[in-house]
C-alpha cells in the first residue's frame, strides 16, 4: 500500500493492467478447459441419428450441483456476472466480494459443462473484476482508480474468452467505463492485449467461429440487410421481454427447490426435443455459418425428417424462440452464466432463418453464411444495447472483417429499433429492478451511485397529531427549524406544519387550547420514499420547488432530505470520480 502511494498513478495503472490482464486471461483459460473436459466426459459417445435421454438429466444435474455448492458450501449468493460488476460500480464503490474470484468460475463451469443454455463470458468478467477489485482494495486505491481497474478486468476477460482484444476494449468503454479519461486508455489496451496473448498461448490463435468469406458485400443486397436488422430487433425485444417475463413467473414459485424442479424440468424437455439448445451452442453456430440446416435434426427425435426443407425451417424457428426460454429457465432454476453466448447463438439462427426463408419462398437466394454472421451482430447490438461491441466482436471472432459494412447496417438497425421498443438492455433491466441503474448519462450515473439513507437529517422536532397550538409553540421555541413533522407515537406520518404559515396565530394565546395541530397540518405534495433512487429524488425536488422533503418508509417518518445536501454529495462524488 505504501509502495502504491509513492508510485506515480499512471505507472501504477500500467502495472496493474498487466497483472489483471494476465490473471483474467488465465481465468478464461481455466474455465474454458474445465467446461471442455466436462462436456467431453458427458457427451463424447453421443450418436447423431437418435435422441439421447441423458440430455434431459445432464443440465438438471449441473444446476443441482451449483445450487448445493451455493447453498451449503459457499453460503452466499453468486450474482449475475456483468450486472454484478455494474452494481459494484454503482453501489459499493467498486468493491466485489472476494468469493467471486472463484465462485463464479466453479458455478458457471458446472452450469455450462452439463448443458445449461448460457455462456461463460459473464462469470469470467466478474471473476476478473473480483480479482481486480481485491488488488485495488489491498493497495488502497481511490474510487476512480478502483473503477478503472474493474474496466481493465472486464476488457481482459472478454478479450481472453472470445480472443477479441479490440472488441473487448470497445465493450469496456461502451458498457463498463462510462467516464474514462485518456490516461486510462493505454493501460486498458495493455490489459486486453495481455489477456489475449495469454489465451492464445494456451488455447491457440484460431478464431472462435472460423469463417471463410466467399461472397463479399453486394450493394443490391443492402435492403435485405436492413430487413435482417428489423427481424433481429424483433427477436431482441422478444428475448428481453421473455427474460423479464420468466422472472415474474418464477417469483411466484416458493422456495429454491421448486424453482429448480420447474426450471430444470422445462430445460430438460426443451433440450430433449431440440438438442441444439444444449450448452453454449458453438458447434451449431459453426455449422450454421456453413449454411447447413441439418444440425437441427442431429440427436433429436426428428432425425427421420432430415432433408425435409419445410420441417427444417419450422424446427429452426422453434430453436430461435425456445433458446430464449432455455436460457431464461437455466438462470431461473439456479444456473450461473452469461447472456453473450446465447445471444450469439440466437443471432446466428436468426440470420440463417432469414436467408433460408427468403430462398424457400423463391424471393431471392442470398449468401446464407454472410447473413448468419451479421445476424449475430444484430442480436448482440439489440439485446445488450452495445452496437459498437457487436460490430467489432463479430468481425473479430469470425474473421469477417470484409463484411464490416453489412455488420454495421444490421447492428445499427437492430439497436435503433430495439431501443425504441425496449429502452433498457438486458443488463440494465436487471439493475433497475434492484434500483441500481447505471447509464452512460453522466448525471444519471452519478445519481445512481448515491443513496438516500446517509443524507437523511433527523434533527427536526416532531409534534403529535393530538397536540394543540400551545404544545406546538413550546416545541417551536426549542427548535432551530421552521418545519415540524406531525408524527404519532408509532411513527406514522400525518403531514407537516410550517412555522411561517402559523406565525400570525402564535401570538394569540387565547387560541392555544382551541386550535388543534390537525387543523394546522397539511400533507406535502411531494415526499421521498426510502426505496426511491436518487434520480427520482432529484426529480421530486425539481418538480416541487421545495428545499426539504420528508423521507418515509411505509408511511413511517424517518426524517428529511435537503436539496443542499443532495447537491453537495453529488458535487463531492463527481470530484472524487473525475480526479486522476
Amino acid at each position: 500500500m505504501i509502495m502504491s502511494r509513492k508510485m506515480p498513478s499512471n505507472r501504477l495503472m500500467i502495472i496493474l493492467s498487466i497483472i489483471v490482464g494476465l490473471l483474467s486471461g488465465l481465468v478464461a483459460v481455466i474455465v474454458k478447459n474445465i467446461v471442455f473436459f466436462i462436456q467431453q466426459l458427458l457427451t463424447s459417445g453421443f450418436e447423431n441419428d437418435y435422441s439421447n435421454i441423458r440430455y434431459v438429466f445432464y443440465p438438471a444435474l449441473g444446476i443441482f450441483i451449483v445450487l448445493i455448492f451455493i447453498k451449503y458450501i459457499l453460503r452466499r449468493p453468486v450474482r449475475d456476472g456483468i450486472p454484478n460488476v455494474l452494481h459494484s460500480i454503482s453501489k459499493t464503490h467498486g468493491k466485489i466480494s472476494p468469493h467471486n474470484t472463484y465462485s463464479s468460475v466453479i458455478t458457471s463451469a458446472f452450469t455450462v459443462g452439463f448443458g445449461g443454455s448460457v455462456g461463460l463470458e459473464g462469470p469470467t468478467v466478474v471473476t476478473g473484476a473480483a480479482i481486480g477489485s481485491t488488488i485495488a482494495k489491498t493497495l488502497g486505491l481511490s474510487y476512480k482508480q478502483v473503477v478503472t481497474v474493474l474496466g481493465f478486468a472486464a476488457a481482459a476477460a472478454m478479450s481472453a474468452i472470445f480472443k477479441a482484444p479490440i472488441a473487448a476494449i470497445v465493450f469496456a468503454l461502451e458498457v463498463i467505463l462510462f467516464d474514462m479519461t485518456m490516461t486510462a486508455l493505454v493501460p486498458l489496451l495493455l490489459a486486453s492485449i495481455v489477456a489475449a496473448l495469454t489465451s492464445y498461448a494456451f488455447l491457440g490463435q484460431n478464431v472462435l467461429y472460423p469463417f471463410q468469406v466467399e461472397y463479399t458485400f453486394d450493394l443490391s443486397e443492402t435492403l435485405y440487410y436492413f430487413g435482417l436488422g428489423l427481424f433481429a430487433a424483433l427477436i431482441s425485444v422478444y428475448y428481453i421481454k421473455g427474460y423479464v417475463y420468466s422472472g415474474k413467473i418464477f417469483e411466484k414459485i416458493k422456495g429454491w427447490f421448486g424453482k429448480f424442479i420447474t426450471g430444470a424440468g422445462i430445460l430438460g424437455l426443451l433440450i430433449f426435443l431440440l438438442p441444439s439448445l444444449y450448452g453454449e451452442g458453438y458447434e451449431a453456430i459453426n455449422t450454421a455459418l456453413k449454411g447447413d440446416l441439418n444440425f437441427v435434426f442431429d440427436n433429436s427425435i426428428f432425425y427421420g425428417f432430415k432433408g425435409n426443407g419445410t420441417f427444417a425451417l419450422l424446427l429452426l424457428l422453434a430453436i430461435i424462440l425456445l433458446k430464449v426460454v432455455a436460457t431464461s429457465v437455466t438462470f431461473r432454476a439456479g444456473g450461473i452464466g452469461g447472456v453473450f453466448a446465447p445471444t450469439l447463438f440466437i443471432g446466428a439462427m436468426t440470420g440463417l432463418f432469414f436467408a433460408k426463408f427468403l430462398s424457400y419462398i423463391g424471393l431471392i437466394d442470398l449468401p446464407v453464411s454472410n447473413f448468419v454472421l451479421v445476424g449475430m451482430a444484430g442480436l448482440l447490438a439489440g439485446v445488450v444495447h452495445a452496437p459498437l461491441t457487436a460490430i467489432f466482436l463479430i468481425a473479430e471472432i469470425t474473421g469477417g472483417y470484409s463484411l464490416l459494412f453489412p455488420i454495421m447496417i444490421v447492428a445499427t438497425t437492430s439497436y435503433a429499433i430495439t431501443r425504441m421498443m425496449s429502452p433498457r438492455s438486458i443488463y440494465t433491466i436487471q439493475l433497475s429492478k434492484r434500483g441500481d441503474m447505471l447509464t452512460h448519462h453522466k448525471d444519471k450515473a452519478m445519481l445512481s451511485m448515491m443513496s438516500i439513507a446517509p443524507l437523511i437529517e433527523k434533527n427536526f422536532s416532531t409534534v403529535s397529531p393530538e397536540a394543540n397550538l400551545g404544545d406546538l409553540v413550546k416545541i417551536i421555541a426549542d427548535s432551530t427549524r421552521n418545519i415540524f413533522p406531525v408524527v404519532d407515537d408509532e411513527g406514522n406520518f400525518f403531514g407537516i406544519v410550517i412555522m411561517d404559515q402559523i406565525r400570525h396565530l402564535m401570538f394569540q394565546p387565547e387560541l392555544y387550547q382551541k386550535t388543534s395541530v390537525r387543523s394546522l397540518l397539511f400533507y406535502p405534495s411531494s415526499v421521498v420514499l426510502l426505496k426511491d433512487d436518487m434520480e427520482t429524488v432529484a426529480q421530486k425536488f425539481q418538480h416541487s420547488g421545495k428545499y426539504n422533503l420528508a423521507v418515509l418508509d411505509n408511511n413511517k417518518y424517518l426524517g428529511f432530505v435537503s436539496r443542499a445536501n443532495v447537491f453537495s454529495k453529488y458535487r463531492q462524488l463527481l470530484k472524487d470520480f473525475s480526479d486522476d
